[in-house]
């Protein structure tokens, strides 16, 4: 059983990230929170938590040995550079020492090209920064970065590209589902991919990867 630590746990997209993880064969979760107070939702379920807050210190996520970190934190619009730039980069720092051999990074489409999108363009200048941050590490990485996320039910199927001419949406079940499948050491590392709503099975889209030729 491999240890994942999720940054964001506690987040919408985080908890039904947990949760997949939870069910696994493969891995064991890790939920990484922000507050004490949230440590008890996890408890719960049996599921192990680390106090850790990406606007502080983050070495002390790492106090138990972990294999993987998945990334799907978000300040929510407060403090994009704090959370979403800075505290991802410090976790990125953090897992590059302590020796994770993957690093799963939710970002979002938009994020390759900050500037066109002016209305959310700082949140997108941030997913940037900590994306490339993540590239020029030593660390073996998978980029997923989704169009505008909705809370329906998960449907199971996406379309993957290495970069989509158009927007859309896709279910935050989706993503989540998306995400943990990037943990599988058979999916190709150093790649950035987008994602949307589509008709290809999550696990296919995501295994079609290894024989396609993909953005590094």
């Amino acid at each position: 059983m491999e240890n994942i630590l999720i940054a964001g746990a506690n987040g919408t997209t985080g908890k039904q990230i947990v949760n997949l993880i939870n069910k696994s064969d493969h891995y064991k979760p890790i939920a990484m929170v922000r507050k004490q107070e949230q440590v008890a939702y996890f408890k719960d379920k049996g599921i192990e938590t680390v106090v850790a807050d990406l606007e502080q210190d983050v070495t002390n996520a790492f106090t138990k040995h972990i294999d993987k970190v998945l990334f799907a934190a978000g300040s929510g619009g407060k403090n994009v550079i704090g959370v979403d730039q800075e505290g991802a980069k410090k976790l990125i720092d953090a897992a590059q020492t302590n020796n994770v051999s993957k690093f799963v990074m939710l970002s979002s489409m938009g994020a390759d090209n900050p500037e066109i999108h002016s209305q959310i363009q700082e949140y997108l200048k941030a997913k940037h920064n900590a994306d490339e941050h993540l590239k020029a590490s030593d660390l073996n990485y998978v980029i997923v970065r989704p169009g505008s996320l909705k809370n329906d039910d998960a449907v199971g199927k996406i379309e993957l590209k290495n970069h989509f001419e158009r927007h859309g949406e896709i279910t935050r079940a989706d993503v989540a589902q998306t995400l943990v499948q990037c943990l599988d050491d058979d999916v190709p590392n150093n790649i950035t991919f987008e994602i949307l709503e589509g008709s290809t099975p999550i696990k296919r889209a995501v295994f079609s990867l290894a024989l396609t030729e993909v953005e590094v």
